[in-house]
């Protein structure tokens, strides 16, 4: 069973009984539904059923000559809103299964960004007509997550903000220039990190952590669209799931200047989020690739 299907409103789905139950309903009550070829005898099936507003579960499968679906797998999604980055992406099939992964290089980030391609499907078409890789796409990036904590802002003088962001901008073209092959572009990135690390050395005798850093993106764990992620939250709504009544929390995060949305259940998040308070937390990354 998909752990994250609790991040959409399902914390009650206990067994696979229920789970059994939640799919085939998804399989004669879609909301949307997407075909392409596939192979001479089936087509590949992509079946979404939304329960509340961006959330929902995809079922995919092969359909047979005869319309007979049969699904193959499944996930929980939840669509972003805007664009998150307009970066390079690169995409990979995984190995078992007609699912897409997708790789992006964000210099905001300073990481691959690496993430669950929620469509897929539209990415199989364009392969076929010949459209993909193509420059000027984007991608839309989202999270799911299983719980968080919110904490309080960080206060900042003007030149303290003016300053960060110059710093950030410095940096960016550092990074650039290092992933063209710049040596003196890499030993200054060499140097910058040794100096903050001096520094917030220095800091964490008399401060808190999270006063000295205010968005981080990390790996987390073994698995590869996995992270810890600490952000602003810019944004918030409630959602109720539709056929569970569970509440959840989308909001808009600033993370390390890159934004997109998380998904979270209301009842497991501690503290009360507010635009201007921040959101750490563990997310499944996905992400839509805009063709």
């Amino acid at each position: 069973m998909h752990q994250y299907l609790k991040a959409i409103g399902f914390e009650n789905l206990k067994t696979k009984k229920d789970l059994r139950q939640l799919l085939e309903q998804v399989e004669t009550e879609f909301t949307h539904q997407t075909v392409v070829s596939y192979t001479e005898e089936a087509d590949f099936c992509e079946l979404q059923k939304e329960y509340a507003q961006g959330i929902g579960i995809t079922l995919c499968g092969e359909l047979d000559e005869e319309e007979r679906f049969e699904p193959e797998y499944y996930f929980p999604y939840f669509e972003g809103s805007g664009i998150t980055t307009y970066a390079d992406v690169t995409v990979e099939k995984k190995i078992e299964k007609e699912m897409y992964v997708g790789v992006c290089e964000d210099p905001r980030v300073g990481i691959s960004l690496i993430f669950h391609l929620q469509n897929g499907i539209e990415y199989m078409k364009e392969c076929q007509l010949g459209m993909f890789p193509k420059m000027n796409t984007s991608v839309t990036l989202s999270g799911l997550a299983l719980s968080g904590k919110i904490l309080l802002p960080v206060r900042k003088s003007e030149m303290q903000v003016k300053n960060e962001i110059e710093a950030s901008n410095n940096r960016k073209q550092l990074l650039n220039a290092a992933r063209s092959g710049d040596q003196t572009a890499m030993e200054s990135l060499t140097l910058d990190d040794i100096d903050t690390y001096s520094k917030v050395s220095r800091r964490l005798v008399s401060e808190d952590i999270f006063t000295i850093v205010d968005t981080y993106f990390m790996p987390y764990g073994v698995e590869c669209d996995m992270y810890s992620i600490l952000g602003e939250i810019l944004a918030m709504r409630e959602r109720k799931n539709s056929l569970t009544g569970e509440e959840v929390y989308q909001m808009k995060l600033n993370v390390n200047e890159l934004q997109f949305d998380i998904c979270v259940p209301k009842a497991q998040v501690l503290g009360e989020p507010q635009i201007g308070r921040r959101f750490k937390g563990t997310i499944w990354l996905q992400g839509m690739i805009n063709f």
